[in-house]
């Protein structure tokens, strides 16, 4: 198979990936500290005493692990080698302080494939809300068939309607991404981007409240977002799999694949971007992938780097560590 812009992407021929759940269990351990000072009066800025009858001071908290350091360990078991490169990013929606976590350099861009098609209908449905009006029912019909059946022909009508890169652009600013370019004229799926833009742009079809970024307080609304959710909601069979395999059993999910083989290398982009649910609580999470040397071969890693950050970002149902 040759490059994905060049036919439509399809999920006739391929198997239904079943693989083992894989379990990732984060440790930390905690080592005690015990204080002592010598008879005689405290130094400068030492703590005084504690009166008779007072409860004794516990021992100093120790500082707990960053999420990206909880993440890359959780990661460490599935990293690939070779050529082959990842990265990850994850948000739990119930967190307090809504903070991504990311594995692998900030700063590291890959070809979107087909997860652009994401960003594509965002900027579309956002350039609508700004037009005062609903889409046209053959936008509908693009929009349809580029999300649940991946299906190119689709895409470049829309491509074009939205601007190409340039539409997309301005869609970006507004929802806070900042590392994301747009592909080369027509070619979508050479866009570049980042695993933390990718759960940026999720969040703002996905998070319960009103999402903003700094350069405008509208982005997509209430309709616009349940309208992708129910598309992302709703992949064809043979192209669900990807970020679903981190899920609880049963629960649902939303999702948008993009597979690539590169004509000049034969080699595979394979990317899974979503919302998964474990035990009630919502996660989004990204997983880029290049230099894959098989389809499946990638999808495997996809699968099991998406398990990997949903378990360590779950942590059996616990709050990330602070």
């Amino acid at each position: 198979m040759v490059d994905g812009q060049n036919r439509t992407h399809t999920a006739r021929g391929l198997r239904a990936h079943t693989l083992k759940g894989y379990a990732c269990v984060v440790t930390a351990v905690v080592a005690s500290l015990a204080a002592c000072s010598a008879p005689g009066t405290p130094h400068a800025g030492q703590a005084p005493p504690a009166r008779a009858g007072a409860p004794a001071p516990g021992p100093a908290a120790p500082p707990r692990e960053k999420r990206g350091a909880t993440l890359s360990r959780a990661l460490k078991p599935v990293l690939p080698g070779g050529d082959t490169r990842l990265a990850v990013a994850v948000l739990d929606l119930d967190s307090a302080d809504q903070e991504i976590a990311s594995y692998g350099r900030p700063d590291a861009t890959f070809e979107t494939a087909s997860i652009i098609k994401v960003g594509i209908l965002a900027t579309l449905l956002l350039q609508a809300q700004d037009e005062g009006r609903e889409l046209t029912d053959a936008e509908r019909r693009y929009a349809d068939e580029m999300i649940r059946t991946s299906d190119n022909e689709a895409t470049d009508v829309l491509w074009r309607a939205i601007g190409r890169a340039e539409g997309l652009a301005a869609a970006n600013e507004r929802l806070g991404l900042s590392s994301t370019q747009g592909g080369p004229g027509i070619r979508w799926g050479l866009t570049r981007t980042t695993a933390t833009d990718q759960v940026k742009l999720l969040r703002a079809v996905f998070a319960r409240g009103p999402v903003a970024s700094a350069h405008s307080p509208e982005g997509l609304n209430q309709e616009s977002r349940a309208y992708i959710q129910d598309l992302m909601g709703s992949i064809a069979e043979g192209q669900d799999w990807g970020v679903s395999a981190a899920g609880s059993p049963g629960s649902r999910w939303a999702l948008k694949n993009g597979w690539l083989q590169r004509s000049t290398t034969d080699l595979w982009i394979i990317n899974s971007v979503g919302h998964v649910t474990v035990h009630g609580r919502g996660y989004l999470v990204s997983v880029l992938s290049g230099g894959n040397a098989s389809m499946e071969g990638g999808i495997s890693l996809v699968e099991r780097a998406a398990r990997a950050a949903i378990g360590a970002a779950s942590a059996h149902v616990r709050p990330w560590p602070e």
